[in-house]
């Protein structure tokens, strides 16, 4: 096990000086603590505190001060969009009733690519348009464990 440790994250605004490079992607880059090695073979141990998303453009802070910045590396992900705003919001609806994680916009949700979910969503009247770019889904869908005791009635 790396000596090396990472015990914090840095947000990725401001701006800050990293030494090298990690690139993840989504499922990846949801962790606690976990051994890892940079883009440029610098090996250190993750450990937070909590298991978390670590975001695109975030700093690792190494023990010895260094900053390994996380990169998401671009995933096959679906981007959705509605006939209107009410359209939208029924099918996120749908989409959070799966279980699936999800990035939400304004104006259309991504998914990971799945054809029977594009089916799914072409069949409610969605248009699908499949693409490839890093996910970062909402982090309610992680962390904590999450029950399913809400009414379907």
């Amino acid at each position: 096990m790396s000596a090396i440790r990472s015990e914090s994250v840095l947000p990725a605004d401001p701006p800050f000086e990293a030494v090298d490079t990690i690139t993840l992607d989504e499922t990846a880059r949801h962790r606690r603590r976990v051994a890892m090695q940079s883009d440029h073979g610098i090996a250190f141990l993750l450990d937070l505190p909590e298991a978390r998303l670590l975001g695109h453009g975030e700093g690792l802070v190494l023990s010895d001060g260094r900053i390994i910045q996380v990169r998401a590396t671009p995933e096959d992900l679906m981007e959705v969009r509605a006939t209107s705003p009410e359209h939208l919001v029924r099918t996120a609806w749908h989409v959070g009733n799966r279980h699936l994680p999800c990035e939400v916009h304004g104006d259309r949700l991504v998914l990971r690519y799945d054809h029977v979910i594009e089916h799914m969503l072409i069949d409610q009247g969605c248009t699908v348009t499949r693409i490839s770019a890093p996910f970062q889904p909402e982090s309610g869908a992680y962390g904590h464990s999450h029950g399913h005791d809400h009414d379907h009635g």
